[in-house]
């Protein structure tokens, strides 16, 4: 069986589109089987697709990717997991980084493997700070949407006159708690935690 040629896609979640990284594929000799995708973080290599394909690539065989940032996010991870497909004989082909082509130096016995062992080391700390950046600005935004009042999470379910009245039923004995959760459409664990907050709200005289 003659050489192949595979891709490798990753989105981190169903908001991000593939197409991009599809289109960037679509002229190349690879068959639709030997596309993996990926729906996860790129903190790790822990990826369902990922795994699969490395069960599946040969020596001889080359990987293409869109940019080195849809391969990995964490510096490290990407060297070991690069190193790895070296280590097998497979080429890999970084679309939007032509420096990142290892066919280019088959011939440059050790020229080639320097130049793409810098330009590797600096696009993955690039990647890496990234992640670093975005992370660091979605806990500015939810820090910032907090001392706005935003809330996060399920809204919590208040205590109103439904809920006063089943209370009041279920504590005189008139009805069972199953009932009472029935009349306030809440759940066994939410009902009691209100109940208690009721309580400690009458005690208090609130």
């Amino acid at each position: 069986m003659g050489a192949r040629n595979y891709a490798y896609l990753r989105i981190s979640s169903k908001s991000q589109k593939i197409s991009r990284q599809l289109d960037s594929i679509k002229n190349l000799d690879i068959d639709e089987r030997d596309t993996y995708i990926d729906e996860a973080s790129g903190k790790n290599f822990d990826r369902p697709a990922y795994q699969a394909l490395k069960r599946s690539i040969r020596e001889g065989d080359t990987l293409f990717i869109k940019s080195l940032d849809r391969f990995g996010r964490n510096k490290e991870e990407i060297l070991k997991e690069w190193q790895w497909l070296i280590d097998n004989k497979i080429n890999i082909v970084v679309l939007d980084m032509p420096l990142l082509d290892t066919r280019r130096y088959e011939s440059l016995d050790g020229i080639g493997e320097l130049v793409t062992s810098l330009v590797l080391q600096i696009l993955s700390w690039l990647a890496e700070e990234e992640r670093k950046n975005i992370k660091t600005r979605q806990r500015e935004g939810i820090d910032s949407a907090m001392k706005r009042g935003v809330r996060f999470g399920r809204p919590k379910v208040e205590i109103d006159e439904k809920f006063i009245d089943a209370y009041n039923q279920w504590k005189k004995g008139e009805i069972m708690a199953v009932q009472a959760m029935k009349l306030c459409n809440m759940k066994k664990a939410t009902f009691y935690n209100r109940a208690k907050e009721y309580e400690e709200r009458m005690k208090e005289g609130v």
